[in-house]
């Protein structure tokens, strides 16, 4: 059983970091593909970032490229979204999510979800992040 459990999250300056952490229970994420996403009020859900438990593909929104930065912990118990470099329209609701990586042709894993990209079928209930200007 998968269930994501997200931290990290609160009130930072513009120009601040925050770290967001995934953890599922103190069991590993592997072998899946695990997303951060957000949505702000009145906007679409976004997604960020995506790490490959199984190996070091990573893949991140135009959006974030540069600032912000998906890894995991050696144990795969955790995987972690370093935020640098906010700004006010960061501010939303940060989910983690994973998903059943795609082992045909494609990307394994995909900041979008659902089609084209792969199905994200377990979700946390989310941090809020507030950035201040």
């Amino acid at each position: 059983q998968v269930q994501p459990v997200e931290s990290g999250g609160g009130s930072v300056q513009a120009g601040g970091s925050l770290k967001l952490s995934c953890t599922n229970s103190g069991y590993s994420f592997s072998p899946n593909c695990v997303g951060w996403f957000r949505q702000a009020p009145g906007k679409e859900r976004e997604g960020l970032a995506v790490i490959y438990t199984e190996g070091s593909s990573r893949r991140y929104s135009d959006s974030v490229k540069g600032r912000f930065t998906i890894s995991q912990d050696n144990a795969k118990l955790t995987v972690s979204l370093q935020m640098n470099n906010l700004t006010p329209d960061d501010t939303a609701m940060y989910y983690c999510a994973a998903g059943a990586p795609n082992y045909g042709p494609g990307d394994t894993c995909t900041v979008r979800a659902g089609p084209p990209g792969i199905t994200y079928n377990y979700w946390g209930h989310g941090t809020r992040v507030t950035v201040s200007s």
